[in-house]
């Protein structure tokens, strides 16, 4: 793509997000990013427990 490669393309992310949102605002996005990965690293523990039990009780 044009001759840019991965970390290029993230730079020119990051330059866009911070024009668009501002640093105020990033520091929020990113708080609410982490919230949402944790919950869903919450959800797909829950998830695996679940299909173990499943597998043990089929046995």
């Amino acid at each position: 793509m044009f001759g840019l490669g991965l970390p290029e393309i993230l730079i020119i992310l990051v330059v866009i997000v911070v024009f668009f949102f501002g640093g105020e605002k990033i520091s929020e996005i990113a708080r609410g990013l982490g919230r949402f990965t944790g919950e869903f690293n919450k959800g797909k523990a829950e998830m695996e427990k679940e299909i173990e039990k499943v597998k043990k009780g089929l046995k």
